[in-house]
């Protein structure tokens, strides 16, 4: 019976030790991905406004064939337009991907939502030159108390950031 009680104490012990850890851990995390598009910034923009061009490029879309994809709210294209997603892959999942704001030519700013969270970020254009763009991608997420405690141990930017690469490249070549 000592034993156990032994057992159960430290059981405790841990928990309250990982949870005030949780507690000054981080809880959001930013990743920004880049590439150049040997195109005009303008056919660059014009192609990542457009949620009907996402399951052409976007990683997490292109894992299951038969991902469900529907469009709801605005026109495609403006704030407000909303591409809904549905898989059986679990990487993909079920969510929403928001147009959130156009900064006309220049950046498209989004939200992500999926049952357990929620991210937002953008996707900005650059002209380097006349036929060559800077395409960057910045995605912004977190983790809630005490969930966060788990960041101190997967890392994101390797994760979630090779996908945004991927996705990047995906477009690259289709504009190429």
């Amino acid at each position: 019976m000592k034993m156990i009680i032994k057992i159960i104490v430290v059981i405790i012990a841990i928990v309250s030790v990982s949870l005030v850890i949780a507690m000054f851990s981080k809880n959001k995390y930013t990743l920004t991905r880049e590439i150049i598009v040997n195109q005009p910034a303008d056919t660059v923009f014009n192609y990542l406004k457009y949620l009907r061009n996402q399951p052409e490029y976007n990683k997490w879309l292109l894992l299951d064939p038969n991902t469900k994809i529907s469009y709801k709210g605005e026109a495609d294209g403006l704030p407000g337009a909303i591409l809904t997603f549905e898989s059986s892959d679990s990487k993909t999942g079920k969510g929403e991907f928001e147009i959130k704001k156009i900064t006309a030519g220049e950046k498209v700013d989004f939200e992500i939502r999926f049952r357990a969270f929620t991210a937002n970020g953008y996707m900005a254009v650059r002209a380097l030159s006349p036929n060559s763009t800077k395409l960057t991608w910045v995605y912004n997420s977190g983790m809630n108390w005490p969930v966060n405690l788990v960041l101190l141990f997967i890392d994101m930017d390797k994760i979630i950031g090779n996908d945004i690469a991927e996705s990047l490249t995906n477009m690259k070549h289709r504009l190429e």
